[in-house]
């Protein structure tokens, strides 16, 4: 570590660089292109020849722009900054990170939007994506979150079904209030998190202004080798604001890509948004009798048991230069924990584990790491080798197998070994149904702590979305809500209830009508009130 105890990585190499203004036009082998006007024809009137291999590179490689979209988050917007230490805490881990106070580096942060394609309006309500990679000198350390605590599901075997009932409806080719919600209301867990979506923080005014979470329980360990379960916070201090239903349908009606300006303006005229940086500690043996799963993704650790310990802050205060090279390729794992971070059994972190990783190799090819956004400020020594779009020395005539006896990179043993995760039990697939766990208490907490104009308007938001579903799926639904308290459930049914009895005219009731899963689960027409289908 530096003497002024402060990292970065090297300088954006040539390619990323600005080439000078009037510089010679190159085909992509650096061959000079004697003229991007015109193409080689026989004859002023003729045919274009195929011996152009000028055009023929310009539409090849226009046909293959575009990168498949991310399954999820689709549509983010990021920068770059600075991550900084405040508090140093060699008592919890041995990350090179959090040794000295004042310690600084280099960082990434992507936001976006969840369900939705890169077209969608950045004002929807949907959870947001809290993504970031701090360039340790130990390594890449990437964190993936969300702008809420908890999440729907907690078993990565259900994730999929989750997202298919978010996204667009197979007759309709829209996205359907019956699938969502009759998801939901067949899985209980859920309630949690959508409470969240449908008060007021389901709308974040711009990035700027919400806060993030690590959500998932990760883990430090010391050099003792002691391990402390751990969740992360990150707390806006531009302050949280959100906007009503209104104000982000008219904001996507004029400027679908707001967040994304909003963030990006903001950098340019100086105004560095922050986040303080914090910690809930839970120590390992604790794990194994507190009277919640610390480990289920749709709970929260109460604050009065374990507070948040403050050892941080970030900066953003660098835009990207190409969105394409360094947001939309942008690769954020969560399996990126460098000496000193750890996992946990959270079982939704350990199927991401694997999920994201494999989701890059996909997406942005088996090289993605590689590539100067990804690229660890950390030296990389690794016998993987060759794959599609290899664009760098692959290595040259280094050794390409281990053990070998010409000096190739070796393990660090137990330097670096991670202390042991104590797991024990029979292997089975536990849990709901089967489980007779309280899933509405904390759901009933987080409604009690809204003021009574965000609970009216938390009643509001759930009435449109609901109130156009099929009967038994409202009533379903419903019943979670009275569990959560009965003031939400009642508050919601004298919303559906008001807009059977005032059905104004609006643009949404005009365009209501879709396709939406009847009783018995096939496909019929039928016209749907207000919020059926948004």
């Amino acid at each position: 570590m530096s003497d002024d105890k402060s990292f970065k990585p090297s300088e954006p190499t040539d390619m990323q660089a600005p080439k000078p203004a009037g510089a010679a036009l190159t085909n992509a082998q650096g061959d000079a292109v004697a003229s991007n006007e015109n193409s080689l024809t026989a004859g002023a009137r003729g045919p274009v020849l195929l011996q152009d291999h000028h055009l023929l590179e310009r539409m090849a490689h226009f046909n293959r722009e575009r990168v498949p979209e991310r399954v999820v988050h689709a549509k983010g917007s990021g920068a770059f900054g600075t991550f900084r230490v405040t508090r140093a805490i060699p008592e919890l881990t041995v990350a090179k990170l959090f040794q000295q106070a004042g310690t600084e580096c280099r960082m990434l942060a992507r936001f976006s939007t969840v369900a939705g394609e890169k077209g969608y309006a950045d004002t929807v309500r949907d959870p947001r994506g809290f993504a970031l990679k701090v360039y340790t000198e130990d390594g890449n350390w990437d964190l993936v979150g969300n702008n809420t605590p908890v999440f729907f599901v907690r078993d990565p075997v259900k994730f999929q079904d989750f997202i298919h009932s978010q996204k667009r409806h197979p007759a309709t080719g829209r996205r359907s209030a019956t699938m969502m919600f009759d998801f939901w209301g067949l899985r209980p867990e859920t309630v949690h998190q959508t409470l969240y979506i449908f008060g007021d923080r389901g709308i974040p005014r711009s990035y700027r202004f919400m806060n993030g979470y690590g959500s998932h329980t990760y883990s430090l360990w010391n050099a003792q080798g002691q391990r402390f379960y751990v969740k992360w916070h990150f707390h806006t201090q531009q302050g949280v604001q959100n906007l009503t239903e209104e104000e982000a349908t008219e904001i996507a009606g004029i400027n679908p890509d707001y967040a994304f300006q909003d963030l990006h303006d903001a950098i340019e005229r100086g105004e560095y948004p922050k986040w303080r940086v914090s910690i809930q500690v839970m120590p390992e043996a604790e794990a194994e009798t507190y009277h919640i799963n610390p480990f289920d993704l749709t709970k929260v650790w109460p604050h009065a048991d374990y507070p948040l310990m403050e050892i941080g802050e970030f900066e953003l205060n660098e835009n990207p230069r190409n969105y394409f090279a360094e947001i939309e390729q942008a690769a954020f794992e969560p399996s990126n924990m460098p000496r000193g971070f750890g996992a946990s059994p959270d079982k939704m972190l350990q199927g991401r584990l694997m999920s994201y990783a494999d989701a890059h190799r996909y997406r942005i090819g088996i090289n993605y790491a590689a590539l100067p956004v990804n690229r660890a400020a950390s030296p990389v020594n690794t016998y993987n080798r060759d794959g599609q779009t290899r664009f760098d020395g692959n290595y040259g005539d280094a050794p390409v197998y281990e053990p070998n006896s010409f000096g190739g990179p070796v393990a660090s043993g137990d330097a670096v070994q991670e202390p042991p995760i104590r797991i024990d039990g029979n292997a089975d697939r536990y849990g709901w149904p089967q489980t007779d766990e309280d899933y509405y208490a904390q759901p009933g907490a987080l409604y009690r702590l809204m003021s009574p104009d965000e609970q009216a308007r938390t009643h509001g938001n759930f009435a449109r979305n609901l109130g156009g579903t099929p009967a038994f799926v409202q009533e379903r639904y419903l019943g979670h809500l009275d569990k959560i308290d009965p003031a939400l459930g009642r508050g919601v049914r004298e919303q559906i209830e008001q807009m059977k009895a005032d059905p104004a005219p609006s643009i949404r009731t005009i365009l209501s009508e879709t396709h939406t899963y009847a009783a018995g689960g096939r496909l019929s027409a039928q016209p749907q009130p207000v919020g059926s289908d948004d």
